[in-house]
């Protein structure tokens, strides 16, 4: 297995990609969201150039460019060095990234997947912009404390992608990366798994999705998340706004028909949590859950 894989890395890194490669890797860039961290879209950033600012808890974290260009982007990097950053949540140099990237998600990635997201992003355009130095505090921004996390909180479960509602939900689409709540040390709260949080993205709340019938969305028909995915319509004909406009525009707009329809059974069939969030609990942010 090992020696196959390696082929297979070393196939991409020295070959032209097939159409098909390229195709997959685009869906997959549409389904991981790349674009829209990537993209600093406020302030007319080119695609994948980095600088988007990620406020969280610990401070302003900035997106690195992940475009071809072989000095600020990922264009000098192999095969395996993009496998690495994606299972492992390592950097060229074997330092660990800090959490803020989802690789927790991505490491539950087929290394298929991985390598045909990366055959595509080395497609388009490089972009020859720098990356912006995080605006956190020093002990925020140390890559010997983020390995230090990545030994606590760190654990990598692959899922198999025929399971295809687990893996859009739990490994591309990175949802829970949002939508379940944090410990003090930027941990998920695996027992609130999906339930909602107050510090959501940019401080704003973040609602539950989790099939309880009175604080999540257990009462929601299949084509009340229907009507959410494709065009970020609520059921009560409301639309969302925040982050989860730019998810649905970039991301679960575009899904396949099979796709919404395993991502929608997969949700249903998540452990309901009680866990009731409200705008009464929002602490100065505008932003507002679906």
């Amino acid at each position: 297995m090992a020696f196959a894989t390696a082929l297979l890395v070393s196939a991409v890194a020295v070959g032209s990609p097939k159409a098909s490669e390229l195709e997959r890797g685009r869906y997959l860039m549409d389904i991981a969201g790349c674009q829209a961290c990537h993209t600093d879209s406020k302030n007319g950033g080119q695609p994948l150039a980095g600088g988007r600012a990620l406020k969280t808890p610990f401070g302003v974290y900035y997106s690195p460019n992940i475009t071809a260009d072989p000095k600020y982007g990922i264009g000098a990097w192999s095969g395996n060095d993009f496998v690495r950053a994606l299972r492992h949540g390592k950097n060229r140099d074997g330092e660990a990234y800090f959490p803020v990237f989802p690789y927790t998600a991505y490491s539950r990635m087929s290394e298929r997947d991985i390598l045909d997201l990366r055959a595509y992003i080395m497609s388009l355009p490089a972009v020859a912009r720098p990356n912006r130095k995080h605006d956190t505090d020093m002990i925020f921004s140390n890559r010997l404390l983020a390995a230090a996390w990545q030994l606590m909180f760190f654990n990598p479960r692959p899922i198999d992608p025929e399971n295809r509602g687990a893996y859009l939900v739990e490994a591309l689409g990175h949802c829970a990366e949002c939508h379940t709540p944090r410990g003090l040390l930027g941990n998920l709260d695996d027992d609130k798994h999906m339930a909602g949080t107050t510090e959501g993205p940019e401080g704003g709340l973040v609602p539950n999705i989790t099939p309880d019938r009175e604080t999540g969305i257990g009462k929601w028909r299949g084509d009340d998340l229907e009507s959410l995915f494709t065009m970020g319509m609520l059921p009560d004909g409301d639309f969302v706004g925040g982050s989860m406009a730019e998810v649905v525009t970039h991301t679960t707009a575009k899904w396949h028909k099979d796709d919404l329809a395993a991502v929608i059974t997969y949700l249903k069939s998540l452990r309901p949590v009680r866990n009731r969030i409200t705008n009464a609990q929002a602490k100065g942010a505008s932003t507002t859950p679906y």
